[in-house]
């Protein structure tokens, strides 16, 4: 018997017949008409020259090689499902680089966590992060995603919420109350910006910061008291 003539196709063939014990159980298994599975394996008896099947009007019984053959095809069939599910598993598993721009306030307060969670869900993704307020072109590729504080995001950009702000005056006990902190113009918060200016802290501003977190090291060093806002996950928000 020279089994190095057998291919995938015609195990299939002898798997079918022997586990459906008919040649049109096997036809259906196959999505092939009787005629075409008595073809395929009187071929393949003729090519081996040898009996797999003994034909009786009950249906199809294996023979001693024909037991050989099956056990052989649904090995191989294990074999070739696991090796489709193995590509398929790596075809879905994510990989490459996502570049995100975000502000200080929101990595530090709300997205290092999910950022972590991230990257142990999807080990090989390498994740960029931009800090920044400065606001990046997403359709020239500056970045893949922006997560930016905003009540009224521009029309042209698709997202949802994550999350709520709110905003207090913050001073260390004990700071010259007419020596404020202050957003500088490069920071880009237009609601800050406004309520410095109708509130009359503008006057009193002794130092600016382009970033939040800069503001907050200098209360914390006593240098005044700005507005600063703190992040919040609505998730955690009382």
């Amino acid at each position: 018997m020279n089994e190095q003539s057998l291919q995938w196709d015609d195990l299939r063939v002898i798997l079918s017949i022997a586990e459906a014990g008919s040649l049109s159980g096997a036809g259906r298994r196959l999505r092939a008409s009787h005629a075409t599975v008595f073809r395929r394996l009187n071929a393949i008896e003729a090519r081996l020259g040898v009996a797999l099947f003994e034909r009786s009007r009950t249906g199809y019984a294996p023979t001693a090689a024909g037991e050989d053959l099956a056990a052989t095809a649904a090995r191989v069939q294990a074999e070739v499902l696991g090796a489709e599910r193995r590509m398929a598993g790596r075809d879905l598993r994510l990989s490459g680089s996502i570049r995100v721009t975000t502000t200080d306030t929101l990595l530090m307060g709300l997205l290092s966590p999910i950022f972590a969670d991230f990257q142990r869900e999807h080990p090989e993704i390498t994740l960029e992060v931009a800090v920044s307020n400065q606001l990046f072109n997403l359709s020239q590729r500056d970045a893949d995603v922006a997560v930016r504080p905003s009540a009224a995001p521009p029309e042209h950009l698709v997202g949802r919420p994550a999350g709520r702000i709110a905003q207090a005056v913050y001073a260390r006990a004990g700071a010259a109350p007419d020596a404020w902190v202050g957003p500088d113009r490069h920071l880009g918060y237009n609601a800050l910006d406004i309520w410095m200016a109708d509130s009359g802290a503008n006057q009193r501003c002794r130092y600016r910061v382009d970033t939040m977190l800069g503001m907050y090291a200098a209360v914390r060093e006593g240098q005044g008291g700005p507005c600063c806002p703190v992040i919040l996950p609505m998730a955690t928000r009382r």
